[in-house]
């Protein structure tokens, strides 16, 4: 008796889950993904959040709004700065508080400072999850130190800094600050030409960020895509450009973008936007004039009864904030637009059809922290 064979059913598999998380390297925080596999390729994804959700929103309401600054630094502890920023120009025109040209300047210098470092380290990240090495990580780190160091330097912290002031900043830098912050400015050039040539002439690097994780233009805007993972489909959108803040309308930078939306693309936006930060500072500290880092408020400031809604382009894209005021010294309603869970959006479709391992590629491009979008 001969038994027939079918060819067809040879390579059969059957679906499984996978936990991805929520303590796993890839997931670059405490985060979870639920993946159903078919073999070695992804057939549907869930993204589950909420580990690190700490109700800063609702504590934000028990707050003055000089006291929830510091909650700001913890929800994107990677971009503090940026979020310091943000929500104090949001109590700023709510409660129509003027801030000083040198306090303006001061801002953009430091929000720049921020989006290197950041740059930094979702770059250096995403090299190391390509599984290229890890030396693009140690070198791009050598600059975030720098940075950090002038952070430090100024207000006494390196991550969490707690700078911004509603009015102004905390501190005007000290005089030893600006030679060091010229003196890293001089040789960013030479380093980011550095950066880009570990990665270009990487075989491996290449071969798995080009044409992984692609993102097209439609897609982005339609998945309300911001910042990197925007701008990395060929979407010139940057708010410094389209409703300027600060004195970035003083400033002379380009945007730029993508052509394919791919991994690749966003790493080289993001390395592109380093170079374009160096450009913005320089200017920024040729024509910092001086005078008050900052205006003077009550120390339990009352905005009228009204809403606002303040943005800010942050590293990680369009940073959001929706206060609400009923007169009172701490905010009736305060809620955070959070670019890490908006980009996080289109990771499903990023993902289906593709290998595990180039999902976690295009995870990594993406640049999200889990603090961001649990708040």
């Amino acid at each position: 008796m001969t038994t027939s064979h079918n060819p067809t059913n040879a390579a059969a598999t059957e679906p499984y889950v996978l936990n991805i998380g929520p303590q796993h390297p890839s997931t670059h925080g405490v985060f979870r993904l639920r993946v159903v596999m078919d073999g070695e390729v992804i057939r549907d994804l869930d993204m589950i959040v909420g580990y690190l959700h700490r109700s800063m929103e609702k504590l934000a309401e028990e707050r003055t709004y000089t006291q929830n600054i510091p909650f700001t630094d913890r929800a994107d502890y990677l971009a503090a700065m940026s979020n310091n920023l943000g929500v104090c120009l949001a109590v700023e025109r709510l409660a129509g508080v003027e801030v000083p040209e040198r306090a303006s300047y001061l801002r953009v210098i430091f929000a720049e400072l921020q989006r290197i470092a950041s740059h930094a380290m979702a770059n250096g990240t995403l090299v190391s999850d390509a599984g290229a090495w890890q030396t693009p990580l140690l070198y791009m780190f050598r600059e975030r130190e720098k940075i950090l160091d002038l952070f430090e330097m100024t207000c006494g912290a390196r991550l969490t800094t707690n700078y911004m002031r509603i009015g102004g900043v905390s501190f005007d830098p000290p005089p030893e600050f600006w030679p060091a912050l010229q003196e890293l400015m001089d040789e960013m050039p030479t380093r980011i030409d550095e950066y880009a040539s570990l990665v270009q002439d990487s075989e491996i690097f290449l071969a798995r960020t080009r044409n992984v994780g692609v993102i097209s233009a439609a897609d982005a805007i339609n998945g309300s895509l911001v910042g990197p993972a925007l701008r990395g489909s060929g979407v010139p959108w940057d708010l410094r450009k389209a409703e300027p803040y600060c004195v970035y309308d003083r400033m002379n930078f380009e945007v730029p973008v993508g052509r394919h939306g791919d991994v690749y693309d966003r790493f080289m936006v993001r390395l592109e936007e380093t170079r374009q930060s160096v450009e913005i500072i320089k200017q920024a500290m040729a024509q910092i004039p001086d005078g008050p880092h900052k205006t003077d408020i009550p120390l339990a400031l009352r905005p009228p009864v009204g809403e606002v809604y303040g943005r800010v382009e942050g590293p990680r894209g369009e940073l959001g904030f929706y206060l609400v005021s009923d007169g009172t010294p701490a905010p009736y309603r305060f809620h955070i637009r959070a670019p890490s869970l908006i980009n996080l959006s289109l990771l499903r479709e990023m993902a289906v059809g593709v290998s595990l391992p180039d999902a976690v590629v295009a995870l990594g491009s993406l640049d999200i922290v889990v603090g961001d979008i649990d708040r």
